[in-house]
Formats: structure tokens, sequence, C-alpha cells
């Protein structure tokens, strides 16, 4: 049976790999090339370490534990910290089963970009049909609570839904205001 610290290192080598990867991940996914780049050598380096002094105790039931154990700790750590990075943008959708509640002039006025079509459908219960409105919005993820908030305050009985988009372009003014505030987040680190 290997040692403590043999274990402790398995296992912490795994805690710091696999959030290492869940965030290589999502900066694949959003664009960040050469911070992805740089994670994946990092993770590997870290991965090398912790699969070697596994294998090396194959035959130790607390090698394999503290593995998985490390594994399912990091995987927990990743979501986390991928929860707390919330990179990217969002489309919301509404449909708003009450139009004279005019959410997207009113989300407008608090200076969200909001474009509102006029529609006829079901909605509200009951079974409910007329007129709606529809709101569409694309918001930085981090952004959607306080969006969410929002359009619960203005309109309750609005059915919304939210959903990650591949690319946002025309929103120019909202980028640029949020990155020059904070030029060290990652949009200034892209390609």
């Amino acid at each position: 049976m290997p040692e403590w610290p043999v274990l402790l290192l398995i296992f912490g080598a795994r805690l710091l790999d696999v959030p290492i990867g869940t965030v290589r991940m999502l900066m694949v996914m959003s664009g960040y090339r050469l911070v992805s780049a740089c994670l994946g050598f990092f993770e590997v380096i870290v991965w090398v370490i912790a699969v070697g002094k596994a294998i090396q105790y194959l035959d130790s039931i607390a090698a394999l534990v503290a593995y998985g154990a490390g594994f399912a700790a990091g995987t927990l750590l990743g979501m986390h910290i991928e929860q707390k990075l919330a990179i990217g943008w969002r489309v919301i959708r509404v449909i708003n089963p009450r139009p004279e509640l005019t959410l997207a002039e009113r989300l407008r006025r608090q200076g969200l970009h909001a474009t509102r079509v006029d529609g006829h459908g079901g909605g509200g219960g009951a079974g409910r049909e007329g007129p709606i409105e529809m709101v569409f919005m694309a918001v930085k993820r981090r952004m959607v609570p306080e969006v969410m908030g929002k359009i619960a305050g203005i309109a309750p009985d609005a059915f919304v839904s939210v959903e990650r988009a591949e690319k946002v372009s025309g929103f120019t003014s909202i980028a640029s205001v949020r990155a020059a505030n904070k030029p060290w987040r990652f949009g200034q680190l892209r390609k």
C-alpha cells in the first residue's frame, strides 16, 4: 500500500487537472485559442503525474480510490469554477402573454437591448389565446440572473427560455463598454 503522501499526491493531482480540463474546454468552445493551449499544457503535465503514480500502485485499492475521488472532486470543482467564470453569451427568449405590459420597452428603459416581435398564440394557461409579445435578447452569461429577475418583476407570467449563443455580433456597445472597464478579462486574450 502506498504511503499517505502518495495517495494525497494522486488525489491532489486529479483535483487540479480535472478543473483545468473543464476550464480549457470552456475556453475552446468560446474561441480562446492561446488560453486553451496554455491550460492544456499544464493539464497534461499534472495528469501524467496523477496517472503515473496511480499506475505505479495499480494493485492498491487505496490508490484507485484516491484517483477516482480526485476525479470526482475535480469535476465538482471544475463545475464551480465554470459557473463563476460565466463566460460567453446567452440568448433569452421571452413569450409574454400580456403584451400590454410592454416588456421589451421597459427592459430597454433599464439599459438592456431587447427586440419585440408581436405574435398570436396561447399562453397564460386556461386555454387563453390571443396577442402575445415575444422578446429576444442577447446578454453576457453573467448577466442572465439579473435579467431574469427584471423579466420576472415586469412580466411574472411570461415563459422564458435561455440558451447558449455560439457567436454574437452587432452588440459592440455592450461588449466594448464591459471590455474597456475590465481589460484583464478573457475577452482581451482571444485568438
